[in-house]
């Protein structure tokens, strides 16, 4: 089994460090490439590295790496509904990222919409049907509800999940049946929200202990006018421009509304705040997340670029922080 060892660079100690990447989730693939672009940073500054998947050899893998940080890479299920992350803490294993706490509110786009309007961040109107209600009381009666609250479009997608997997946008009633079941694929907790027009936004933050960097906010530009599965991962399908062409106002105003999510979700690591900046120039929570994707097309890549962060350097630094700061 993969074994690491202590590195020098310049004079100074570099920690070795565990990537965990694949898992089982249907984001297993998106995983694999960010888990890959991440230890091919850290290897390159200098870090001595192993890459692991979530299977039976994971415990034995890291016990044989005693003092090495993890490096969670994983998308959607235990990567980020904090499971996972329960069992490195309770190893005592230092890793990078948020808490499982953490982790399990803001996977939730249900309950991380309501725990920022708490806070006083505007986010669309929005209601989470379990498959159950949505079963017992007949789709039809459910959708026309929405349809009556809401208006249409709307944006129909699971509560839990990633990579935009199940997410439709919705023009006609007549679909809105068709599309909530395609979410209930991924999750049997699906949320439908009304359509935002406006500026779609990404805006990726680096959390040390010694605070949170905001990044430039990467405007988003999908072909097709919704940023879906496709639309991430194919090429020519989305528009990246970073940073973000809105005025310096939005982009101030989004930059200080990721700090209060920041803040209220008490994210460590890189994590990210999705928004749309609408025709008032206001900036409207979507989603949050913890563990974003960190493949060649993913957003916070872009984001890093843009504000003049090398990727190597940035994960080093979360690593040695969690090294420093771990016990």
């Amino acid at each position: 089994m993969p074994s690491l060892s202590w590195h020098w660079l310049n004079g100074g100690m570099l920690q070795p460090v565990v990537v965990l990447a694949g898992g089982l989730s249907h984001q297993r693939d998106i995983s694999l490439k960010s888990g890959r672009t991440v230890a091919q940073a850290l290897r390159r500054v200098g870090h001595e590295v192993v890459e692991a998947d979530i299977d039976s050899a994971l415990i034995e893998t890291l016990r044989a790496n005693d003092g090495a940080v993890v490096f969670p890479m994983l998308h959607g299920g235990l990567g980020e509904n904090g499971a996972l992350l329960e069992v490195l803490q309770l190893m005592g294993i230092p890793y990078v990222g948020s808490s499982p706490a953490t982790c399990r509110i803001s996977f939730d786009k249900s309950i991380a919409s309501r725990a920022v309007a708490a806070a006083g961040i505007v986010t669309p109107q929005q209601v989470a049907l379990p498959h159950d209600v949505f079963r017992e009381l007949g789709a039809q009666t459910v959708m026309r509800s929405i349809a009556e609250k809401f208006g249409l479009p709307v944006i129909v997608k699971p509560a839990r999940g990633g990579s935009s997997l199940g997410v439709t946008k919705v023009d006609g009633v007549d679909d809105l049946p068709q599309a909530v079941a395609n979410a209930y694929a991924y999750d049997d907790m699906v949320v439908v929200e009304e359509f935002i027009v406006g500026t779609e936004l990404a805006i990726g933050m680096i959390t040390t202990s010694e605070g949170t960097r905001v990044l430039p906010a990467v405007e988003i530009r999908p072909v097709g006018g919704v940023y879906d599965y496709s639309a991430m991962y194919t090429g020519g399908e989305t528009r990246l421009t970073a940073p973000a062409d809105i005025s310096d106002t939005a982009a101030q105003t989004a930059t200080a509304m990721a700090r209060v999510v920041q803040k209220e979700l008490d994210f460590s690591g890189i994590s990210r705040v999705d928004a749309i900046v609408d025709e008032s120039g206001r900036p409207v929570f979507l989603e949050a997340g913890a563990a974003p994707g960190m493949t060649a097309t993913s957003l916070v890549p872009v984001a890093m670029k843009a504000g003049g962060l090398d990727l190597g350097e940035v994960c080093s630094r979360l690593v040695d922080d969690v090294a420093r700061n771990h016990g």
